[in-house]
């Protein structure tokens, strides 16, 4: 796995995703980033969160934002892996890493807060100050990230002052703490419109953590090899 230089690290431990990592096929970078940890600093306490779902865009297909053609909004989309793309949707801001290709790009839906020696309790508390329901009551820890635009709430991100730049690991960036789902669901993305490529399977969750997701997979209706696929560690998405 490679990371950023030692020289670069907010502190020893720290592992850091070098840009390379998010440099190649799309679909690999979404199933590979299930697990990763983001963190973001906000004054002297990092925000952190697991990532638990993604979905993988591509330049040639019509769900992907880069397929309506470049625009300066969109110039992150065609850059190199390791670029941030924010956008609004729904009332709020998303997260977005360019991939490999010009146009190809890995959407983060959802995650986890994590807790460690480094985000502890009093990052959690700012995380759920961050993001209130919407009587003003803190969320129940397994909702409060489970949403592209709750995920940026929770963690402080703004379009303004991401959208377009690269990780710092000074601020802002994707960790390897050593996490690795023991199973991921590859199903079709949510929210494509029809006749936009809806079908496609590029949508990847971590199994164990399905029910906390945008929405469960696996629920109740849903058939394994019909409405999405199980895949061990080993095996290469399809």
């Amino acid at each position: 796995m490679p990371y950023v230089a030692t020289a670069n690290l907010p502190w020893p431990e720290a592992r850091p995703l070098a840009d390379c990592f998010f440099d190649r096929d799309a679909r690999q970078v979404a199933r590979e980033l299930l697990g990763k940890v983001i963190r973001h600093r906000v004054g002297e306490l990092w925000l952190a969160a697991r990532i638990i779902e993604t979905e993988a865009y591509y330049l040639a297909e019509k769900g992907s934002h880069a397929s309506l053609g470049y625009t300066d909004k969109r110039r992150a989309l065609f850059l190199d892996g390791g670029h941030i793309y924010m956008y609004y949707a729904r009332g709020g801001d998303s997260l977005n890493f360019s991939a490999g290709g010009p146009g190809n790009a890995v959407l983060i839906k959802s995650a986890q807060p994590w807790l460690d020696a480094i985000s502890g309790p009093a990052s959690l508390a700012l995380m759920l100050a961050n993001n209130p329901d919407a009587q003003g009551h803190p969320r129940p820890l397994e909702r409060l990230c489970a949403g592209q635009t709750l995920l940026c709430r929770a963690l402080g991100l703004k379009v303004p002052q991401w959208d377009g730049q690269r990780f710092d690991p000074q601020r802002l960036f994707v960790e390897d703490v050593g996490e690795q789902p023991a199973q991921v669901i590859q199903t079709t993305r949510l929210g494509i419109p029809t006749g936009r490529d809806e079908h496609l399977p590029y949508r990847f969750v971590d199994a164990a953590h399905a029910r906390h997701c945008t929405r469960n997979p696996q629920r109740r209706g849903q058939r394994e090899g019909r409405d999405f696929h199980l895949l061990g560690p080993q095996d290469a998405p399809r």
